[in-house]
Order: C-alpha cells, then sequence, then structure tokens
C-alpha cells in the first residue's frame, strides 16, 4: 500500500513523472477524460486499451452513421490520437482489440498479456471497480491480478493506482468522483483554467462520444492507491450503472464470468 499511496501522491502533485508507469483503460477516451493532465507528465508512459470501443452489436455504430464496427472502431482510434496531440501526450500504445462490452470474457487472456506488458513497469494507473461499465472493472480486475503474478514471479509487484472514472449514485451516472474508501484516501489536483481549456480540447476530439459525455469536463483529477476489492460480490456502490442499459452483459453474469480469475 505505501508504494501505491506514495504514487497516488505524486500523480497528484502535479511534477513530472519519469519512472516507467502503465495506464491500462477499457476505451478510447477514457485516458483523457480521467487522467488528462497526467498524460504529458508521464514521459515513460505505456498506454494500454483493452478495447477498441466499438460494441459487437453495432447499435453505436449505426446510431452514429457507421457502416462497419470496423469503420467505429477506427474512427475511435482516430479521435484518440486527436486528443493526445492536444494533451502534448507521446506515450508508447498497446491495443488488445477486444469488442467494447466484452472484455470479461477473455479475462485469464487478459491477464496472462497483462502480466507480461506490465513486467517492467513501477507503477499501473486503471480504473476502479464501481460498477460503472463492465469493462472498468475488468481492467480493474486484470491489472490486480496481473501485478499479484508478476510479484509471485519476480518478487516485485508494481505498485497500485487508480483515477476516478463514474458510478452509480443516487439513481444516475456522477463523473469524476470514486465511491469512498475509508482505507484508501484519495489525492484531489484541481485544475487551472489553462489545464481545463486543454482537456476541454481534448475531450472534444472524441466528437463520437459527445453525447455520452454530455458537456462533462473535469474540474480536478483524483487519485488513490487501489483498494483491496471482493471481486465476487457487488461492486462498492451496491449497483452497477450497467445494469440499467440493456446490455447483455449484466453484472450478475460479469460477476459469474469473473469468480474463475477473482477467486
Amino acid at each position: 500500500m505505501s508504494a501505491s499511496l506514495a504514487f497516488a501522491r505524486r500523480l497528484a502533485s502535479g511534477t513530472p513523472i519519469p519512472d516507467p508507469v502503465a495506464l491500462v483503460v477499457a476505451h478510447a477516451d477514457d485516458e483523457t477524460l480521467w487522467a488528462g493532465t497526467a498524460l504529458p507528465r508521464l514521459s515513460g508512459l505505456i498506454l494500454i486499451h483493452l478495447t477498441d470501443s466499438a460494441p459487437a452489436d453495432m447499435a453505436d455504430a449505426a446510431r452514429l452513421g457507421f457502416a462497419t464496427r470496423a469503420d467505429y472502431a477506427r474512427a475511435r482510434s482516430d479521435e484518440l490520437d486527436a486528443a493526445l496531440a492536444v494533451l502534448d501526450a507521446r506515450p508508447r500504445r498497446i491495443a488488445y482489440g477486444l469488442p467494447d462490452q466484452e472484455a470479461v470474457a477473455h479475462l485469464p487472456d487478459l491477464v496472462a498479456r497483462l502480466a507480461h506488458d506490465l513486467t517492467d513497469v513501477a507503477a499501473v494507473l486503471t480504473h476502479p471497480y464501481e460498477g460503472g461499465h463492465p469493462d472498468h472493472d475488468t481492467a480493474a480486475l486484470a491489472v490486480r491480478k496481473a501485478a499479484a503474478r508478476i510479484g509471485d514471479r519476480t518478487g516485485r509487484a508494481p505498485a497500485l493506482a487508480e483515477f476516478a472514472c463514474y458510478h452509480r449514485h443516487a439513481g444516475t451516472r456522477r463523473f469524476g468522483h470514486f465511491w469512498p474508501d475509508a482505507g484508501c484516501p484519495e489525492r484531489v489536483r484541481p485544475l487551472d483554467a489553462a489545464e481545463r481549456a486543454r482537456v476541454a480540447q481534448a475531450i472534444a476530439a472524441h466528437r463520437s462520444q459527445a453525447a455520452v459525455i454530455d458537456g462533462w469536463c473535469p474540474q480536478a483529477e483524483r487519485w488513490r492507491p487501489a483498494p483491496a476489492y471482493d471481486f465476487t460480490a457487488p461492486p462498492p456502490p451496491g449497483a452497477s450503472l450497467y445494469d440499467g442499459f440493456g446490455w447483455s452483459i449484466t453484472a450478475a453474469r460479469w460477476r459469474r464470468l469473473a469468480e474463475a480469475v477473482a477467486a
């Protein structure tokens, strides 16, 4: 915990971090929305995307006018390129290319691949387990299990920290805040006017997601050491936001698929 807390504090300090660090996110735009000002400060950053940000069912793609899932995935990647350019961030990027909403079905392979790709990093930053999106929860679980595997193999597991994204709160979606965990106090970094403007411009580059983002832009970024979650239990908010979306993946099914890895 001490190394993870120290890493969270460094993220909140606003100072450059030259150490080898990995940011593991579910979708193109997660890094922009929740960690935008940190990206240019992480000079040794590896940015790993678990999915290609395009669901297999084509509902989102068709609504946005894309003829194929591949076209939609390519547009999401192009938007990411533009956002990173605005932020002046130059990470080494790795794309696992899984369909959006389906990462949990590939958990064993994800853990194995992350255990390889994260071997030489000092710290990993990823999503919390809060039931906001099934791929966010999959990232939280897969990173933790991969880090444990690295620790078993090398005797040195990377520090683990989280960024605040979104979860269900009072029946709606709450952006940019953690569900509180008394054992893992958050570190908050308020953004100044110039930073808010730059992050807003980078978020705007994710044009296809405008309706989902709905004008939100962070006033602060929040970091904390990763708590000791029970991934076989419902997420800390008690209910998963995505159970209200009508998707084929439900929180109950997510936990069933996660059990073999989470146990």
